[in-house]
């Protein structure tokens, strides 16, 4: 597996040979900084610890320092590790988007957009329970029955009621690099991706 830390940074569309237009994502892909090679012998897996994000020295207590030190690099504000990485990398390289291509089919992770305390019909679709009429007062959004009165005498658990929404650690799967902008480090994906603009994002192939 190959992966990279970004930053997603907006959506905008491209326009291919053929003229169709397809909606993209750019994200500031790298560069990252091997901060850690993970080996079998010692640790029991095979993986590399890709850093990325500037961060300021007094942000930074002393064993971040230490521990960024050995790979000859400033301290970092982001940490990942990559499990059995495609490429070799030794201590203190760096990862830019070079090591994707145009076409590849990726993944993206991201945490989505928070959206607070959200009632049933915007955190779970659902419908509501008809109009407002014939005395029903203001209960179209409500959630209805809870549970069974003649049973449990109790919320069972695992029942879709009204909570916080959002902040969830995302997958999206399947999505195409659209176009790739080396002297920039921007890489476009197809699609949208979890998160909103400034989010860090982890870009898998």
């Amino acid at each position: 597996m190959k992966g990279i830390i970004g930053k997603k940074i907006g959506m905008t569309s491209i326009f291919d040979s053929t003229g169709k237009q397809t909606a993209c994502t750019i994200i500031e892909a790298g560069p990252c900084v091997v901060t850690q090679v993970r080996t079998p012998e010692t640790d029991g897996y095979s993986a590399l610890q890709l850093s990325f994000g500037e961060k300021g020295e007094k942000q930074s207590n002393q064993s971040e320092k230490n521990h960024f030190s050995k790979a000859s690099t400033s301290p970092k504000r982001f940490l990942t590790e990559f499990r059995n990485f495609a490429i070799s990398k030794n201590l203190g390289e760096s990862i830019t988007v070079d090591i994707f291509a145009e076409g590849d089919t990726v993944s993206v992770v991201g945490t989505t957009k928070g959206k607070g305390f959200q009632g049933v019909v915007k955190r779970h679709g659902f419908h509501g329970v008809g109009q407002q009429s014939h005395g029903q007062h203001d209960r179209q959004r409500a959630p209805g029955s809870l549970g069974n009165s003649s049973d449990a005498s109790r919320v069972m658990k695992g029942m879709r009621m009204a909570g916080r929404t959002g902040t969830d650690r995302v997958k999206m799967k399947g999505l195409k690099v659209v176009k790739i902008f080396a002297e920039k480090n921007y890489i476009l994906i197809s699609g949208s991706v979890p998160g909103y603009n400034g989010s860090v994002v982890l870009i898998q192939k």
